[in-house]
């Protein structure tokens, strides 16, 4: 137990918003049954779900949820995208009814789990697609955007979005029609047409 890195594996929770799975905790050294003792009541972790924990008086964030959802599936390579990259971004007023993580089509195997929606893709976001924030991968603005509308998002919210991402500087018209290019004919239309009602 004098070998557990509870600092290390603090700090780490700490950048997760105080969450961290069995297998971070087995990684800081700790044994399974070690991490049950100080997950019991009032010890100083507490289980969210199955290989999920949190530091029991770690305060809340307006995204942890996001990242509860997200840390079980890191390893997989999920990354937060469509509706729920969107509110991280700030780019509409959409409430996501769900956590929305991109995965790539490999890992279409994953079960079900509630409060969470996978989209499993073809063509996952690359490193050039997707920001940090709070801690999260987040798909980019420009493919938040063209993901969203062609998922079915309303088109007000992807039109504000737009409007949203090029007033503040996170996007560019041309990155913006280069994403949409690999896509339906309706998505560059769309976004065509949105691009044309932006002043020059």
């Amino acid at each position: 137990m004098s070998d557990v890195d509870h600092d290390g594996l603090y700090r780490q929770a700490e950048a997760q918003a105080g969450y961290f799975t069995a297998q971070q905790a087995v990684n800081a050294g700790m044994d399974r049954s070690t991490l049950r003792h100080h997950a019991r009541p009032g010890g100083r972790y507490e289980r969210a779900r199955r290989g999920l924990y949190r530091l029991r008086h770690f305060p809340s964030s307006p995204h942890e949820h996001v990242m509860a959802a997200w840390l079980p599936l890191r390893d997989a390579g999920a990354v937060v995208s469509h509706e729920s990259a969107l509110d991280l971004h700030e780019l509409s007023d959409v409430i996501p009814d769900a956590v929305h993580l991109s995965l790539p089509r490999s890992e279409r195997g994953q079960r079900r789990r509630a409060g969470v929606r996978l989209h499993t893709l073809n063509r996952p976001p690359g490193k050039a697609e997707v920001r940090e924030i709070a801690g999260l991968p987040v798909t980019s603005p420009e493919r938040t955007i063209v993901d969203s509308f062609e998922a079915g998002a309303q088109p007000e919210q992807i039109e504000m979005a737009v409007h949203q991402a090029l007033e503040r500087g996170l996007t560019t018209p041309r990155r913006l029609r280069a994403a949409a290019s690999t896509r339906a004919a309706r998505v560059r239309k769309f976004i065509g047409g949105r691009l044309e009602e932006v002043p020059a």
